[in-house]
């Protein structure tokens, strides 16, 4: 029976998820938090052979010493994290453990998009022009340096949050001082160009399975406008032409990389002249039920399979892609507390077994900072086997139903 220490295992709230998939596939669970063992999801706590509450995450060292203490004796075949903030913990603790799985070194990049960049570029895979600065001025002379459109983004950290795009002098200035509370950022091209996502579920560094999804629109411009409502479409057909180059990057970024076995989430864009340009990769699975979003493409359950090929390096489930899905992202208009949701039920009647999930937040709930998170006040999951069809869907969803807070 493998041995699996799990980092953060209640949270984010997909995590419960994988630990019930690794209990399901035989592993013995061991979980690790800064949470009280009573603050965890009910199945978590009954999936855990044992469980230990540290004071901080972020104390490396000191959570380090900590953990081979309470092991002391205990033999542990693997740490996962699957949470973006505590994968440089779980590399540490692999080292302290001596455990198979990513070093702290080759966790880096994963990590540092600089980092990440700069081992891409010597692999010949193209990435944006870029630079790490630190303050305004080291800001200022890397956005001389590359010219154009940039993004401004922090080095570390998952998803959107703080990314500001800059066309000129005057949007220069404004995000200087939106980013002054960053220790670092990474300043780069803007590609301009349709966004995509190339998520795997990896064995010794080969994708065992693969998705491909479409960012609608691509985040930098959901993240600016409150109205709209974002979509992740994963696609039916990941292997077409116009995507092949795309999966094709990926595939050499993991090698790039040396990336062993379990999640990863590329990010990459497609220009008009058809050039594909590498944005960012993190070593764990896209958030906002993303992974839940697989499963209904797939009518298969892609957490058991990730469990299986980090404890047993196999992917037992039959791929069988037959829906293209899409998760839609609502806003609430206006502030403070649900009140009402309009054309919800008339949307339901129209699209019927099309509707997969439905995970608004109820009447009488405060709305989330939209600016915070992608799921915002809730989202809907719709799929189809045609695509033109599954994004008709999606697009009424967006437009004809609505949230309504005072």
């Amino acid at each position: 029976m493998p041995r699996v220490l799990f980092v953060s295992p209640g949270y984010p709230s997909e995590m419960p998820a994988f630990v019930r998939a690794l209990v399901e596939v035989g592993a013995e669970v061991f979980g690790l938090g800064d949470a009280p063992a009573g603050g965890l999801p009910p199945a978590v706590r009954h999936a855990l052979a044992d469980y230990l509450q540290v004071r901080s995450l972020w104390d490396e060292e000191a959570v380090a010493e900590e953990v081979a203490g309470w092991l002391a004796g205990r033999r542990v075949d693997r740490v996962e994290c699957l949470w973006e903030p505590g994968m440089l913990l779980a590399a540490r603790l692999r080292e302290v453990l001596e455990v198979p799985g990513l070093s702290v070194e080759r966790t880096i990049p994963l990590r540092n998009k600089e980092a990440m960049k700069r081992v891409l570029d010597r692999a010949g895979i193209r990435t944006p022009r870029h630079a790490a600065a630190r303050g305004e001025a080291e800001i200022r002379a890397a956005a001389e340096r590359i010219g154009g459109a940039l993004i401004v983004k922090p080095i570390a950290g998952a998803g959107s949050a703080d990314t500001h795009r800059v066309e000129g002098r005057a949007d220069l200035d404004r995000v200087v001082a939106a980013v002054r509370h960053l220790d670092e950022v990474s300043v780069e091209e803007f590609v301009d160009g349709e966004e995509f996502t190339f998520d795997t579920v990896s064995i010794g560094g080969e994708p065992a399975y693969f998705n491909v999804a479409w960012y609608r629109p691509r985040p930098l411009v959901a993240r600016t406008e409150e109205w709209i409502s974002p979509q992740v479409v994963a696609l039916r057909h990941p292997a077409q032409p116009v995507l092949a180059g795309g999966v094709e990057m990926g595939r050499r970024v993991l090698t790039a990389l040396g990336f062993e076995s379990g999640f990863t989430h590329m990010e990459w864009y497609l220009k008009a002249d058809g050039e594909v340009v590498f944005g960012e990769i993190g070593g764990r699975p896209p958030g906002a039920h993303q992974v839940d979003q697989m499963n209904f493409a797939c009518d298969f359950d892609v957490f058991r399979g990730w469990a299986e090929a980090v404890c047993f390096g196999r992917f037992s489930a039959a791929v069988r892609r037959s829906f293209n899905v899409a998760n839609i992202y609502k806003r609430a208009q206006g502030e403070g507390t649900i009140r009402r949701i309009d054309g919800l039920a008339a949307f339901r009647r129209r699209h019927g077994e099309a509707v997969v999930w439905e995970n608004l937040l109820p009447v009488g709930s405060r709305r989330r900072n939209w600016k915070r998170t992608l799921v915002s006040d809730g989202f809907v999951v719709v799929r189809h086997p045609d695509l033109a069809a599954t994004l008709a869907m999606a697009d009424e969803f967006a437009s004809e139903v609505h949230l309504y807070a005072a």
